[in-house]
């Protein structure tokens, strides 16, 4: 069969016939009396091979090694053509990636645009200091695609690089917090810690009191107490109940306390907070340190209720926890009387 009917039956131009001959992937078996090539019915099955092979995406050097080694078997082809699709892919998934941020920030002409894009650069550098410096140099002149800088954030480990990027974040006017809220329900706990502490630094921004609302039940510890900090802070009374287990796990029980008397100013949420102090100190898992914990959280409580728990709490069985007690009430007697004196004056 002549090169010019190959070409009609396979589909295969004659100019990439005669590629396939100088590569030595399909040499014609034969030639005719006038030298014109002259394939065989194997050849045109060849073509085939290639042509098939061809269009899993092999480029003609894998597929002359595919067919030349008697060893690579079929399973192996797959397995290779497996990888590089994956890797073909996932190049793919960055670019999308890079091309979504350069849209969400608006380029106004060919310097916005270069400027996200060394952004981009600077943030894929194996250098911490490098990615620190990509950040803190774009904020001298504009907030950065927030999506950009809370992908980053979810993905970095330097705790100096993280804070650059929540700073960046901050002065986004909160259009990251949509990105970081997936952060938040992330598998990875130190993901999760990354995100809740990003979203805390814009807890003004819209929809960032609901992404902290969720991370109130976390089973991380750090990440329901970075929530509950910043939502008590914010005059949320959802962040009592976690307030109040960070006074008794000890984890930042101070700021939680101070938290907890700051909410205590209102006086329908003043009850509540005691109540809940009160029911933990009554707790038989409750030791002489976490009872301690308790009273100096009701220290910070507005209202005589607090108040006349902590008397109470001086005449405790437990020596310890009596003494601390006692000397919260001398303090608050002493404030009283201040106060009253300020008045009478």
């Amino acid at each position: 069969m002549l090169i010019g009917e190959v070409a009609r039956r396979s589909g295969v131009s004659t100019r990439m016939l005669r590629h396939y001959d100088a590569l030595g992937l399909v040499r014609p078996t034969g030639r005719t009396t006038g030298g014109y090539r002259e394939y065989s019915a194997e050849d045109v099955r060849r073509i085939f091979h290639v042509e098939s092979l061809r269009s899993l995406g092999l480029s003609l050097q894998q597929i002359g090694r595919a067919l030349e080694d008697p060893d690579f078997t079929p399973s192996a082809l797959v397995g290779d053509l497996i990888r590089w699709t994956e890797d073909r892919l996932a190049r793919d998934r960055e670019l999308l990636e890079r091309l979504r941020a350069i849209d969400a920030s608006a380029p106004a002409g060919w310097q916005d645009v270069l400027r996200v894009v060394a952004l981009m650069q600077g943030l894929d550098s194996t250098s911490a200091a490098r990615r620190q410096q990509a950040v803190l140099t774009r904020q001298e002149g504009a907030p950065g695609p927030a999506e950009l800088l809370a992908g980053a954030l979810l993905a970095e480990d330097d705790p100096h690089v993280a804070g650059a990027l929540r700073w960046a974040l901050a002065r986004s006017g909160g259009d990251g917090v949509a990105a970081l809220a997936a952060g938040v329900r992330a598998p990875d706990v130190d993901v999760r810690r990354r995100a809740v502490l990003a979203v805390t630094a814009m807890a003004g921004a819209p929809g960032a009191t609901e992404v902290l609302a969720d991370a109130l039940g976390d089973p991380d510890t750090a990440v329901r107490g970075h929530a509950a900090l910043a939502l008590g802070r914010r005059g949320v009374t959802a962040a009592v109940p976690a307030l109040v287990a960070m006074v008794v796990d000890g984890s930042h029980d101070v700021d939680a306390a101070e938290v907890l008397g700051a909410l205590s100013r209102d006086p329908g949420c003043a009850d509540r907070i005691t109540t809940a102090l009160e029911g933990e100190l009554a707790a038989p898992t409750a030791d002489s340190a976490t009872r301690i914990r308790l009273a100096q959280a009701l220290v910070e409580l507005s209202g005589s209720t607090a108040q006349e728990v902590l008397r109470r709490l001086a005449h405790d069985d437990d020596r310890a926890v009596a003494l601390v007690a006692s000397a919260f009430v001398g303090v608050l007697d002493e404030r009283s009387a201040g106060d009253r004196s300020d008045a009478e004056t």
